[in-house]
């Protein structure tokens, strides 16, 4: 499916590596302009020379999200400079630790719920106003299965991905009127930092590469995306629609 982004702006979160840098680099390709957000300079620099090899463009904003006044700011540049925003991918997110629930550092827990949860919200507010702009607008909020399935050991990072899909559906039914579209998605098992740290035993090679999950999670972005407050899982080559109840 070609999907055209020409003239529209997208930010994306944790674009220096991961499914953040290629959905950043998909984004370009078709078209928009992306504000590539992260902590990693040099990830984002890498990022920047892909996205001009393919014809595209990009600005660089590197912050650490745990800085909340950044992330307002991030809000007002975006206004002063384009006037609105048309993509949001809200894909940055630490898995804290592996560990049964009262073994859970009070730090790595509050971290992983600042960085997972509370900076979500905190972006979400701070760009609404700007989604609200676009004819188009689109917001995709990174989730996992593990907000489902709440697994042993697992419980930093499961509640704050069942957390982040409660902030998307509560602002998709808030926003519904509106030309915006928000959806959580699920990215599967995917070839990435994170989940090697998660699942160290576990062989890369039988996992996607994020390039492949991003060009999936893509249409997303564009027109055909009709639906909001829907949970999509990226399966089988296809997205998938989980329909969560009313």
């Amino acid at each position: 499916m070609t999907v055209n982004l020409k003239d529209r702006i997208a930010l994306v979160t944790g674009a220096s590596r991961g499914i953040g840098y290629y959905t950043a680099l998909e984004l370009a390709r078709a078209g928009a302009h992306v504000i590539a957000c992260a902590r990693t300079v040099g990830g984002l620099e890498e990022l920047d020379d892909a996205i001009k090899a393919v014809g595209g463009s990009a600005t660089l904003v590197p912050f650490d999200l745990a800085d909340m006044q950044a992330i307002d700011t991030l809000g007002a540049s975006i206004f002063e400079r384009w006037g609105k925003l048309d993509i949001l991918i809200a894909n940055a997110g630490i898995l804290g630790v592996i560990s049964p629930i009262g073994h859970v550092e009070a730090k790595v827990f509050e971290k992983v719920m600042t960085i997972n949860v509370t900076a979500t919200w905190r972006l979400i507010r701070s760009v609404e106003p700007l989604l609200a702009k676009s004819d188009q607008g689109r917001a995709l909020i990174m989730s996992s299965a593990a907000a489902h399935k709440c697994r042993p050991f697992w419980g930093p990072y499961s509640a704050s991905k069942a957390a982040v899909e409660a902030l998307a559906r509560t602002w998709a039914g808030e926003t519904q009127r509106l030309p915006l579209r928000v959806v959580s998605v699920d990215p599967g098992a995917t070839r990435t930092a994170m989940r090697a740290q998660a699942m160290p035993g576990e062989d890369p090679s039988t996992l996607p590469h994020p390039s492949e999950v991003a060009a999936r999670i893509l249409p997303l972005c564009g027109p055909e995306l009709t639906e909001t407050g829907k949970l999509f899982a990226v399966r089988e080559n296809r997205l998938v629609d989980y329909r969560m109840p009313e």
